[in-house]
């Protein structure tokens, strides 16, 4: 990206500081590079230990709260645990050194290689768990990394920064494999330590993530979120309710997993209302809506004092005073409309759920599909069903790269410990969402891989082997 905006940093003083943390790292990296795998496992788990240690953690979710003020400090406190323990497993004795894997029969062997410095570029909204997770999968890939936050991230990641220094002076690590750039981050600071680090992980604004991808690195960035989910005639509704409000409130609906919009299917929208209903759930009537899409989105755009607030200050802001709406968990309106002039049908990052009723699942299956066309193609659908049919066609047909079945979505997505996808805060949306990965992120994207190749046993196919069934079917 030639041009940037001036932000009071000027690019040429941008280019010097971070040239100098870029330095420092690359310097750093190549003692770790040494490491055998032992070395750097023993790296990895005191950068996990530095977030999950109890004092820590707290420390941690209550300044990303306080600074961000978004979510809450219970969730973060088990978002941190969660997210981090869950990568820890994933790690376990996962290789990263030397020989990775062989394959005596392509005469084959794979070796993993670090990538160097790593630009990790991160978000508001998980300002601890996603700059850990990132920083773990970069170590274990032997790899320094440098942390660019969100501005109102930043305190979060200083302090992180701290804790992981600490436990890598306990393993005599060097303290700059892990560095984060200085306040105020800038716009400037940003997009040159993109230009300058050898990888570029972002997590966050659409913004940056395009940045990144024109930075002139190489770059794995992820995609916009608005998850729909389908209620179809064979859920059972107690329990899809029961995870469908766990996984909406969870850290007050920060995560890009939180489900944004709900498709029932008809022959089961009275009884799933009602169970939402039970589960916390409020309907907000014609007006109550209409009052609430004009504090949402006061200009066109998501009013940020509304984003991952408790349903008390929604309701303020909103000016919705009528009797038991303060103790709802969340909020619902109905929709029909799917588009820019119907701004419920995007995400919200907020309590806020936007229901579609649909004739069957087929219709079902086209409203997510337009919901997608509008905003969240790539990302993840959810569905309640006891169909294998109804999840195949979800598998086969809907553009999205994770289809998340009778679970609390926002939980699931990410890796859960009762499902095999690998724990992550970052979603890979594939060309759908204009990303260069379908999957979640994770630590083979932090290595590169040199193959040595010894010759096999000849093996030349005549063209009969391939055109023989060709040509009896269609001739010569």
């Amino acid at each position: 990206m030639a041009a940037v905006i001036d932000t009071g940093t000027g690019t040429s003083a941008a280019r010097d500081i971070v040239r100098s943390l870029v330095a420092r790292a690359r310097a750093a990296q190549r003692v770790f590079e040494g490491y055998d795998q032992a070395g750097v496992d023993e790296v990895v788990t005191a950068a996990g230990w530095a977030i999950i240690k109890p004092e820590n953690n707290r420390r941690l979710a209550e300044l990303a709260v306080r600074d961000t003020g978004l979510g809450n400090v219970p969730d973060k406190i088990a978002k941190n645990e969660r997210k981090t323990l869950g990568l820890l497993r994933d790690l376990k004795g996962a290789r990263s050194v030397g020989v990775i894997a062989e394959y005596p029969d392509l005469g084959i062997v794979e070796i993993a290689r670090p990538v160097g410095v790593v630009a990790a570029i991160t978000p508001s909204t998980n300002p601890g768990a996603t700059p850990a997770n990132k920083i773990i999968n970069a170590l274990k890939g032997r790899n320094a990394v440098i942390l660019a936050p969100s501005p109102k991230g930043w305190s979060t990641a200083e302090l992180l920064l701290e804790y992981v220094h600490t436990e890598l002076d306990k393993v005599g690590a060097p303290r700059d494999l892990v560095q984060v750039l200085p306040s105020p981050v800038t716009k400037d600071t940003t997009y040159e330590l993109m230009r300058q680090a050898d990888l570029v992980v972002a997590t966050g604004s659409q913004a940056n993530v395009r940045a990144a991808y024109a930075s002139g690195t190489p770059a794995v960035g992820v995609g916009l979120g608005n998850v729909a989910v389908i209620v179809d005639a064979s859920a059972a509704l107690a329990d899809a309710a029961a995870k469908i409000r766990d996984s909406k409130c969870f850290d007050n609906a920060t995560s890009c997993s939180s489900e944004n919009s709900l498709v029932i299917v008809d022959a089961v929208y009275a009884g799933m209302l009602a169970e939402l209903g039970k589960a916390g759930g409020a309907l907000l009537d014609a007006a109550e809506k209409e009052k609430l899409r004009a504090a949402m989105w006061p200009a066109g755009k998501l009013n940020p004092a509304l984003m991952a607030r408790p349903v008390p200050d929604i309701l303020k802001i909103a000016g919705l005073a009528r009797a038991g709406l303060a103790d709802a968990r969340f909020l619902m309106v109905e929709e029909e409309g799917i588009g820019g002039r119907f701004p419920f049908s995007g995400e919200k990052l907020s309590l806020v759920l936007t229901l579609y009723r649909a004739r069957d699942f087929s219709h079902a299956f086209d409203i997510v599909r337009e919901i997608y066309a509008h905003q969240g193609a790539g990302h993840s659908v959810g569905i309640h069903t006891e169909d294998a049919a109804h999840v195949m066609r979800l598998g086969l047909e809907m553009p999205a790269a994770r289809v998340i079945v009778n679970q609390a979505h926002a939980i699931a997505n990410g890796g859960a410990f009762d499902n095999g996808l690998p724990f992550s805060l970052s979603m890979g949306c594939g060309t759908w969402g204009r990303n260069s990965i379908s999957e979640n992120m994770n630590y083979r994207h932090y290595l590169n891989t040199t193959r040595i190749v010894r010759t096999i046993p000849a093996r030349v196919p005549t063209t009969g082997e391939i055109f023989g069934e060709y040509h009896a079917k269609h001739g010569r």
